[in-house]
């Protein structure tokens, strides 16, 4: 049963998120692409929520109509059973609304904006983390004792609204296009198998940046999931170890006890891995300058694009006379400006970041203490910061360029790929949905790997319970370090705009950063 809990997450992250990026490029809605699925996800995902919390009142409710004894094993099994399809419904709905968010990112804002969507997305997620951990810790129920009397039940809640209030206010301050003027798409027949048949042709079609994004991706997370999964157990077993040592006659219910308490230190230090992961988020995008720059104000503004804070144009006059608004947002971004490392990029930073990731993995040799291992835990947030910010940067500036050249709207560097953009000829699959689906099996896939593989390393190093020097999760974490190795290589390949202009800027001294215009 918790096998089945445990491949849930990538087993629906490999085949929801590519169908619904299929599905949602295609879709013909007036009022958006996206934004169906969006909402769709969301409720689907705040109702699997609350029938999670209450699922045993709702069995065992539904099952007393029959005069069956709530307290019977039957009962119990079907409780869990109950559960457990629960909890793939509620992972469908999340890779749904995953899905077109993501997408819907892609397709609302402009290419110089690219980079600081996906950080705000990146910042965002990690103060609802530290929020979520912080309600954790607080006693709930007696806070909000009308939403349940237990503290998973008022969690869901909380999680509910949430989900109600931000999908909600996204979808209705946020236009997109209408998907008419994207063209009709092709008709398709064969239904599921067809879709998928589909998605192995864009998988074959990929952009040779996203497809180098996504075998990068394919090994950092091979990295990524032991450490997401085990680290509190890594904690757990530093802290229990030397206890175990000096005790070796310990009885069952102390072992219990010491671990409850190593766990809960591991919780604590994935809340300073949380904070680390946010305060990084938020200041990292302040010193790695932005590969695109906004149009100058003398250049021609990028039609279907607002006014924005990065310096955008519009179609509105321009004042003689900036506003004070203006003039202060002007000092502002010159004032950060000067906090920028000109010689880093997004993917230079990427790429430390995964060595970085690697030589902590590594430094478990050395760490012997919960101390030194919260810390370590802690740093990782650096690193894992880009995790959540940079590839979605990368492939989302993209595919949105290579969508605006499509449409006219940038001019086409002198490439025969930009020039088969132009003429409508190229066939390579670079619609957002599909991308980011295929990106996201890309994600999934290798955490089913490295299950398999830490389940191999257990099988062969871990000890029974209670005894002392079990460091199987160490050597799992370390495993990941390796993989990350590898995903380190394979940044290297990764142009630092797509390889489209790499020679012509050079030429012109524009230190790999350049303007829409300049396209």
């Amino acid at each position: 049963m918790l096998a089945l809990v445990w491949i849930a997450g990538p087993l629906t992250g490999v085949l929801v998120q590519p169908y619904i990026g299929i599905k949602s490029d295609r879709c013909q809605i007036k009022w958006g692409r996206r934004r169906p699925f969006i909402l769709g996800g969301a409720l689907g995902t705040i109702v699997a929520i609350m029938i999670l919390a209450w699922t045993r009142e709702i069995v065992s409710g539904f099952l007393s109509i029959f005069g069956v004894d709530p307290q019977s094993r039957g009962v119990a099994i079907t409780i869990m059973l109950f559960a457990v399809l629960f909890i793939y419904v509620l992972d469908i709905a999340i890779n749904v609304l995953q899905a077109a968010i993501r997408a819907f990112i892609v397709d609302c804002a402009p290419t110089h904006q690219q980079e600081s969507a996906n950080a705000w997305v990146s910042r965002i997620s990690g103060f609802g983390n530290i929020i979520g951990m912080f309600c954790g810790g607080l006693n709930l129920p007696a806070l909000f004792p009308f939403f349940g009397h237990t503290q998973f039940k008022v969690l869901c809640a909380i999680a509910a609204i949430s989900m109600f209030i931000t999908a909600g206010v996204s979808s209705a301050s946020i236009a997109e296009r209408d998907p008419t003027l994207y063209g009709k798409p092709a008709v398709k027949t064969g239904g599921v198998f067809e879709l998928f048949r589909d998605l192995w042709q864009s998988v074959r079609r990929l952009p040779p940046q996203i497809s180098k994004i996504c075998q990068v991706q394919f090994f950092a997370w091979m990295g990524w999931f032991p450490f997401l999964f085990y680290t509190t157990t890594f904690i757990g077993e530093i802290y229990v170890d030397p206890i175990l040592a000096a005790n070796p006659n310990m009885t069952a219910d102390e072992i219990d006890k010491i671990w409850e308490k190593g766990t809960r230190l591991g919780t604590t230090a994935l809340l300073v891995f949380a904070i680390t992961t946010f305060l990084s988020s938020v200041f990292l995008p302040f010193i790695i300058p932005p590969t695109y720059k906004p149009p100058s104000p003398s250049s021609a503004s990028t039609p279907g694009f607002p006014l924005t804070p990065t310096g955008s144009t519009s179609s509105l006059p321009l004042r003689n006379q900036p506003s004070l608004l203006q003039r202060t947002q002007t000092f502002a971004f010159f004032l950060l400006s000067k906090l920028q490392i000109r010689t880093l990029t997004l993917r230079r930073a990427w790429f430390l970041a995964h060595i970085v990731f690697a030589i902590t993995m590594f430094l478990t040799f050395f760490v012997h203490s919960v101390t030194l291992a919260t810390i370590l835990v802690g740093f990782v947030g650096v690193p894992w910061s880009l995790t959540q910010w940079a590839p979605f940067a990368l492939m989302a500036a993209e595919i949105s360029k290579r969508d605006a050249i499509r449409r006219g709207l940038l001019k086409a560097p002198p490439t025969s790929e930009a020039n088969l953009l132009v003429s409508g000829e190229d066939d390579a699959a670079d619609q957002a949905g599909v991308v980011l689906g295929i990106h996201n099996v890309a994600v999934s896939a290798p955490q089913v790997v490295a299950t398999l593989v830490s389940s191999l390393i257990f099988k062969l190093l871990a000890r029974p319970r209670g005894v002392p020097g079990d460091n199987s999760v160490a050597w799992c974490l370390r495993f990941g370090g390796v993989c990350m190795l590898v995903a380190a290589w394979l940044t290297v390949k990764v142009g630092e705009d797509g390889g489209w202009m790499g020679k012509e800027r050079a030429a012109n001294g524009t230190n790999g950063r350049f303007r829409d215009e300049d396209l």
